[in-house]
């Protein structure tokens, strides 16, 4: 199961590290530069490193690769400047907008909010483990299971067909 730590303005704790395969830079008021330096010390720490919305600074640091918001171009954009195991992962909130994600390209989406999640308030009511098992059904793609999800619900994510999971407050730095 891909377990994926979103940094939201904590950093990463060291104890984040071995629990995760992916972490998802998402630095939001955070300068390029800075941003650079932060994702280039990363890259090499063990995880796979995603940027949020910003594939110039994914370039640059060497990171795995970048993730698109709801609503951003296209993936298959952006895959002439990307190598081909570059990762490119979308957020969905639908099952219409997962399979616009897959059929422009992307490598695999955040599906979400599964469960009532306080970081995501504004994506409308929970969609569901119910949805999720469709979402996961009617893609090849990974889909990550995002809002509200923790190592406890987790399994039932997974038992629905999630490859995987994000988390802010799962993997928090503030640990």
């Amino acid at each position: 199961m891909i377990r994926c730590a979103i940094t939201d303005g904590h950093g990463v704790a060291p104890a984040v590290m071995p629990r995760v395969n992916w972490i998802q830079v998402r630095e939001k008021e955070m300068a390029a530069r800075p941003l650079t330096a932060l994702v280039a010390s990363l890259v090499h720490a063990g995880p796979r490193i995603i940027v949020n919305s910003r594939l110039d600074v994914a370039l640059a640091a060497g990171a795995h690769g970048v993730h698109l918001p709801a609503g951003s171009v296209a993936p298959f954009l952006l895959r002439p400047l990307t190598g081909p195991d570059f990762l490119i992962g979308v957020s969905c909130h639908s099952i219409a907008a997962l399979l616009r994600a897959e059929a422009e390209g992307a490598s695999y989406v955040f599906f979400s909010p599964i469960f009532p999640s306080p970081s995501k308030p504004g994506y409308g009511p929970p969609l569901g483990l119910p949805l999720l098992a469709e979402a996961c059904r009617r893609v090849r793609i990974p889909v990550l299971a995002l809002g509200g999800v923790n190592e406890e619900n987790a399994p039932a994510c997974a038992a629905a067909g999630a490859a995987g999971f994000a988390s802010i407050s799962a993997f928090s730095a503030r640990e």
